[in-house]
């Protein structure tokens, strides 16, 4: 395992993250304590540092299986969770429960520390844009639980280009922290991040945590044969189905597992990218690592964008066209530097 920086902080963390959304069996297909230990403990065996949860994931037990697992040695860890989403005892009529609020901000950060056992979140993410509150709250909110020491990073998940950066913009303005990263769901099948919010978070630099880059198992190809396995989808249709064989014939070229080998695409597309891996078993946990060895050619990295019907759409295609670069740089255009 090597290490990257966050964003533009000086934080060193893994080059994979542990998501935890498993970890619990509160939802009905989540691992128990006993298997959540052997993949928390798999993955810090293997240089894995960096640790993903939220306020609301198996309605707070993924946290508070991480406070137990990270006890005795807290530092060696970066801890990152959410808030933003119900979770708990809430009134069911209180609309200030969840949300971006300040109100919500401190009400979870003060839950999350109770539950992780710890006095500080090494990185607090919004978890999902409300379209309700004002950037300048979250950021003063944010602010003021750095200026505490109870945070020390804050960052955005599932929240818009434009936020993001009007935010990055309010935090230079006045000196304030800048987010650190941003979240976002990406696979060989999901690129809509493509046009906006990676090309964003890249000019910016933050990091890249990505999500939902298996398909919930369907670029695993193990929903090509009947299972009793539990899954979180419904039903999984005949496009689900070829992505996953086109995904497992490039893996035979190579002779890695499916999964490495979705993931290897997905690392290879920007170097800000900081995979979260998201699984329920051990072995899934070590089959998941081992795409850290596989490397994938320019024509299997071809053939792998080619399994989602992507268009990049106005105006990325359009700028990034040989003719609108020719029209700004003549005949030097094609000795230029791509970005």
């Amino acid at each position: 395992m090597l290490y990257k920086t966050l964003g533009d902080s000086g934080l060193n963390v893994s080059e994979l993250c542990l998501g935890t959304m498993t970890f619990g069996e509160d939802w009905g297909w989540g691992a128990s304590g006993e298997v959540s230990r052997q993949m928390f403990d798999a993955f810090a065996e293997a240089g894995g540092n960096f640790i993903d949860t939220s306020c609301n994931y198996t309605n707070g037990t993924s946290e508070k299986f991480i406070g137990e697992f990270v006890r005795g040695e807290r530092d060696r860890f970066v801890i990152a969770t959410k808030y933003s989403l119900r979770v708990g005892k809430g009134h069911p009529s209180d609309p200030n429960h969840g949300g971006n609020s300040r109100k919500s901000m401190l009400r979870s950060v003060e839950t999350s520390l109770e539950r992780l056992e710890t006095d500080y979140i090494d990185l607090l993410y919004l978890h999902m844009w409300d379209f309700r509150t004002s950037i300048d709250e979250v950021l003063h909110a944010a602010n003021s639980l750095i200026a505490s020491g109870k945070v020390l990073y804050f960052a955005f998940s599932d929240t818009p280009a434009w936020v993001v950066s009007y935010a990055l913009a309010r935090c230079m303005q006045y000196g304030w922290p800048r987010p650190a990263a941003l979240q976002v769901p990406y696979s060989v099948m999901d690129r809509a991040v493509e046009r906006a919010e990676i090309p964003m978070a890249s000019a910016y630099g933050l990091s890249i945590l990505t999500w939902g880059m298996l398909e919930g198992g369907v670029l695993t190809g193990k929903y090509s044969q009947l299972s009793d396995e539990p899954r979180r989808e419904k039903s999984v249709g005949e496009l689900e189905i070829k992505a996953g064989e086109a995904v497992a014939a490039i893996a035979k070229e190579i002779g890695c597992s499916p999964a490495q080998a979705a993931l290897a695409w997905v690392r290879q597309k920007n170097p800000n990218i900081l995979p979260i891996l998201g699984c329920r078993t051990l072995a899934q946990v070590q089959d998941n690592l081992g795409c850290l060895g596989v490397r994938l050619t320019s024509e299997q990295m071809a053939a792998l964008d080619a399994v989602a019907e992507f268009k990049l759409g106005f105006p990325l295609a359009f700028l990034k066209s040989d003719h609108v670069g020719n029209l700004l740089f003549g005949e030097t255009y094609k000795k230029l530097e791509k970005g």
